[in-house]
């Protein structure tokens, strides 16, 4: 798998120079590609997040976390050459450097997924994270 495919997409919705930030026209032509809003491997892109500018994807169920879907995580992690920061959710991170390639949060109705969108391997970490993370009920 490869990395995420919707840069153009964030890209064409970000801030271009500081002299622009009080342009409400603008801003409203940038956030034209809102129309169409993309998925990837099946999961609909929600947006990004608001602070990290990640692009966020909803998992088709809720995430609540227990002893064994942190071993899980932790597990994918390891897959991909990370290890996981337990914050406010967890956060995935490389072993190489500490970047951050991804995020699961857990606080709503669905679990939301926030992933670096240049990380080579995003599309199939999202994959994986959300085979691991299902619920029992949900894989059958």
């Amino acid at each position: 798998m490869t990395k995420l495919s919707i840069g153009p997409w964030i890209a064409a919705q970000k801030l271009p120079s500081p002299g622009l930030a009080r342009d409400r026209a603008a801003f409203l032509e940038r956030v034209k590609v809102r129309a169409e809003s993309p998925s990837v491997a099946g999961f609909p892109l929600l947006g990004t997040g608001g602070s990290c500018g990640k692009p966020a994807f909803a998992l088709p169920y809720r995430v609540t976390w227990d002893e064994e879907n942190t071993l899980a995580l932790e597990e994918v992690a390891r897959e991909f050459g990370c290890f996981v920061e337990y914050g406010v959710y967890p956060h995935l991170k490389l072993e190489d450097g500490g970047q951050e390639v991804a995020a699961v949060q857990d606080w709503s109705t669905f679990g939301t997924v926030y992933l670096r969108p240049g990380y080579e391997r995003a599309e199939e970490l999202l994959v994986r994270l959300a085979e691991v993370l299902a619920p029992q009920s949900v894989v059958a």
